[in-house]
């Protein structure tokens, strides 16, 4: 379960990803890639089934993580926020849909705790506003790697 930086040639293979998030954010994921911050959760064969996409600022921000359907449950999702957590030194902090129970599931059992609710951000509804102190004292379970 290879994890790598994604390029820009990576780019059509992740925006058909982001068509399985909520509010995906494709100028964002441009840059991201342009820069070389995205990673990259690939097959054996080297095809991408998934991608995390880390915003840095005072806080390190996980726009956005996805994995393709079919390839779910298979401990990608867990692979790459573990990766981005060990890169950065600060708060790392997300948004996730209060309905997303296993989102919630792995950010819980990563450190992270709700810090707060941000009301209507998505179309059909509020989303959760989580952190994992820089310690990583959010209490973290283990999970399969």
């Amino acid at each position: 379960m290879p994890v790598r930086r994604g390029t820009p040639a990576d780019e059509p293979a992740l925006r058909a990803l982001q068509s399985h998030l909520r509010e995906p954010s494709p100028d964002l994921l441009a840059y991201g890639l342009r820069a070389g911050r995205v990673l990259v959760s690939e097959t054996d064969a080297g095809d991408a089934v998934g991608y995390l996409l880390p915003v840095d600022g005072d806080d390190v921000h996980v726009a956005e993580l996805v994995v393709h359907p079919d390839r779910r449950r298979e401990g990608r999702a867990r692979r790459l926020l573990r990766r981005a957590l060990a890169a950065a030194d600060g708060r790392v902090t997300l948004l996730v849909a209060p309905d997303n129970a296993a989102a919630l599931s792995l950010y819980r059992s990563e450190g992270f705790r709700e810090a707060g609710r941000r009301p209507g951000f998505y179309d059909d509804g509020d989303a959760l506003f989580m952190a994992r102190p820089p310690d990583g004292s959010g209490e973290r379970r283990p999970g399969p790697e």
